[in-house]
């Protein structure tokens, strides 16, 4: 006979990997949006995929207000609480640093967005889909704590690759871009796509931090 009074505070489902699941879908789904963002040659198009973008990041926000819930109803969590609310609450301000860039770039209408804002948009792509792949493989972390760690070295060496491009166009901006209007449009734009990657690094830590508690 099943023990009525234990099972009432056992979780009725696995809520946390499919929420997680989803939200590091949006985040790829955003990823590859700034992408075409940064590429485009006419405000109308920023400004299209700008509400796209905005559009994702809603839907990534009410991804962490059902965690946020679903954390203080479940008696019993997959992880640490803590640990499941920071990885949420990082995921969704890496979505939330490439929608304030979009957003920016609408806005401030610069002349031209700087070619390595392509970089570290690309940069973020490969970043968001090492973290759904390591998302991914959370529920079966025991067996794959190896394959989850190289994802979240991987992301460590983006972020690495992230900062260089960051710098040469410091470099390169402040040598040639005699415009100080449109220097410190260009800063801006390309500052929240850097502090974007270093976010999703992030993630990978909070990660780390879960296969050396549960693994």
């Amino acid at each position: 006979m099943t023990n009525t009074f234990f099972s009432r505070f056992l979780p009725k489902e696995p809520k946390f990997f499919p929420l997680l699941k989803e939200g590091a879908d949006i985040l790829q789904k955003v990823s590859g949006l700034i992408i075409e963002c940064v590429k485009s040659t006419d405000h109308e198009s920023v400004v299209k995929y700008y509400k796209l973008i905005k559009e994702q990041e809603r839907k990534a926000d009410q991804v962490s207000n059902e965690i946020f819930d679903a954390l203080n109803t479940t008696f019993i969590t997959p992880f640490d609480r803590e640990d499941i609310n920071h990885l949420a609450n990082r995921m969704d301000d890496v979505i939330d640093g490439i929608t304030s860039c979009a957003k920016r770039i609408a806005l401030y209408k610069p002349k031209s967005i700087p070619v390595q804002a392509v970089g570290l948009a690309e940069n973020l792509k490969e970043s968001s889909g090492c973290i759904s792949k390591a998302v991914d493989e959370l529920d079966v972390l025991k067996k794959n704590a190896k394959k989850i760690t190289e994802y979240c070295n991987e992301l460590h060496d983006l972020e690495n690759k992230a900062d260089d491009i960051y710098e040469h166009f410091l470099m390169d901006l402040f040598e040639n871009e005699k415009d100080g209007v449109e220097l410190i449009k260009a800063k801006e734009i390309m500052y929240e796509l850097e502090k974007a990657t270093d976010t999703a690094e992030h993630v990978g830590k909070i990660i780390k931090t879960i296969i050396v508690k549960y693994a």
